[in-house]
């Protein structure tokens, strides 16, 4: 008999249609391959309906604030069910991009120069601050969001304009414009899955070039790499899954400049949707979608 699966997806994040989404496409792929599977909202009934439907394994669809920095993953944690992905302090660290980059650092791992920046009304000082420390452009952003939200590459020019944008974050993060290629790399359960290139037609690999089938971005696998390289790549995306305590699959993001591999960031729950990347790259290795599930699920099952 297979095991029953609970699906939480949606919740309040910016990123709730991509959680959704990613819910609808686990649900199904389950579904069809016998398992009993329910989908849920995190809402104040999450551990009545816990119980009543008493799941061997909790699988974690959510993505963005509160469900992949920690905070669903302590709820779970009372509910002594196993659950699947990163759990409670993996999980905020790796959505912390302050404590991530601060971890990179200590540990040698390449990742772009930046400083953070908190709204003090002195927004003009920013041009200073940003032309003494490594020049534009530079990339503003959130210091606990993914899928991109708020990310902006910003010029001299409009630095001010898109900071206005992030005024409702207490922290955001300034960091050094790294060029280059967009190469990400997955990891699941402790071992190397693969990697793939992203050609986005728009200015960087956003929200939009992720989620929009009209963006157009030219999915590239196998990557283009000499094995030297390809093996470095992979050797800093394990460690740093292992560093942060990582569970299941993550999916690291790097930028590829003059030889050498900037670690942009890691994330704890890669989406599972049609566009996705780890599914992509995990179809690439001959681990069809429903293969993909089960090894996450069988993470699921270890101590956190």
């Amino acid at each position: 008999m297979k095991k029953k699966i609970l699906i939480i997806s949606g919740g309040i994040s910016k990123e709730r249609k991509i959680s959704l989404e990613t819910g609808k496409q686990v649900a199904k792929e389950l579904i069809k391959n016998g398992y009993s599977t329910k989908i849920t909202e995190p809402d104040f009934s999450l551990n009545e309906k816990i119980k009543l439907f008493k799941p061997h394994i909790i699988f974690n669809a959510l993505h963005g604030q509160f469900g992949e920095d920690g905070y669903i993953q302590t709820i779970l944690e009372t509910t002594r069910i196993p659950y699947t992905h990163s759990g409670v302090i993996a999980s905020a660290i790796a959505m912390d991009k302050e404590i991530s980059k601060k971890i990179f650092l200590k540990n040698k791992i390449l990742t772009p120069k930046y400083f953070l920046y908190s709204f003090n009304g002195l927004e003009k000082k920013i041009i200073k601050d940003i032309q003494s420390k490594f020049g534009f452009p530079v990339v503003a952003k959130p210091i606990n969001e993914g899928s991109s939200v708020n990310v902006f590459i910003c010029t001299k020019k409009n630095i001010l304009k898109n900071l206005r944008k992030l005024k409702d974050y207490k922290k955001i993060i300034i960091e050094e414009f790294i060029p280059g290629r967009e190469i990400q790399a997955a990891i699941i359960g402790n071992k190397k899955l693969g990697a793939i290139e992203l050609k986005p037609k728009r200015k960087f690999y956003d929200y939009q070039a992720k989620y929009n089938p009209k963006a157009n971005t030219e999915h590239i696998i196998p990557v283009n790499l000499s094995k030297a390289n390809y093996k470095n790549l992979m050797n800093i995306a394990l460690k740093t899954h292992k560093l942060i305590g990582c569970k299941g699959v993550t999916r690291s993001d790097f930028k590829f400049f003059n030889g050498k591999f900037y670690l942009l960031e890691i994330n704890t729950q890669p989406g599972m949707t049609k566009l996705s990347l780890v599914p992509e790259i995990a179809n690439y290795k001959g681990i069809n979608f429903i293969k993909l599930i089960e090894l996450i699920l069988k993470d699921a099952t270890t101590d956190k």
